[in-house]
Order: C-alpha cells, then sequence, then structure tokens
C-alpha cells in the first residue's frame, strides 16, 4: 500500500505530521522501506503509524521489538543519569560549600552594617 498524506489525513494523523510528509514525499511513500524509515527515524510518530497501519502480528512484533527497545533506552538513560551524578557531586558540593561561605559572608554584612547604621541613628536622637 501506499502512503500519502491524503491517507494520512483520512486517519486523522496530525496536520504538522502531514505538512511533513508531504514535504518529504509529495507523490506518497511506496513502498516504505526500512532506509527511509531509519532516514526519517526523528521525524515522524512511528507509534501512532504503527496503531494505524499495522494489524494482527505485524502489530503486535512492532509493540514487542518497540518494548525491548525502550527498556534498552530507559537502561542507557538511566546509567548516563547515575554517571552524570557520580561525576557533577564534587562540583555541587564545593559550589554548596563556596554558595555557603558567601551567603554567610553576605549576613554578616548586612547585620553589621544595620547594627552600624541603627547606633549612629541612635546617637543622632540623643
Amino acid at each position: 500500500m501506499t502512503i500519502t498524506a491524503k491517507l494520512l489525513e483520512r486517519m486523522d494523523a496530525c496536520k504538522d505530521q502531514v505538512a511533513v510528509f508531504r514535504e518529504l514525499f509529495s507523490e506518497g511513500a511506496a513502498p516504505m522501506s526500512v532506509d527511509v524509515a531509519l532516514q526519517y527515524a526523528d521525524r515522524f510518530d512511528w507509534d501512532w503509524a504503527a496503531k494505524r497501519l499495522l494489524k494482527g502480528s505485524e502489530r503486535a512484533e512492532y509493540n514487542r521489538v518497540r518494548a525491548l527497545a525502550l527498556a534498552e533506552y530507559n537502561s542507557v538513560k538511566a546509567s548516563a543519569r547515575d554517571e552524570y551524578g557520580r561525576v557533577t557531586a564534587p562540583a555541587r558540593a564545593e559550589y554548596d560549600r563556596v554558595r555557603a561561605s558567601a551567603r554567610a559572608e553576605y549576613d554578616r554584612v548586612k547585620a553589621s552594617t544595620f547594627a552600624r547604621l541603627y547606633i549612629e541613628q541612635e546617637g543622632k536622637e540623643k
């Protein structure tokens, strides 16, 4: 089956996806190939396409492979997040230490300035 912008519209695809499809495939995509799908992997909502265009065992296989890919993605993402935390923890600790020291100095300057000016003011009022 040739996938066309009109087919996508009949299946209630969002206007943005139809516009992108029209831009890339003015005559439609016939037949859809793995190379074409990979070329535009980041531009189309493949989950939407699978729900609308795949049936039966093909949709089940898509869902199975998608679930495996999602699990791998989540695993890699978690490892990267953990490594990021490990690498940035010392810098964050140093930032917190320096910030706390600077804040303490700021608070001391405010307190001493207030006290000095209040004492001056009291002296003027006597």
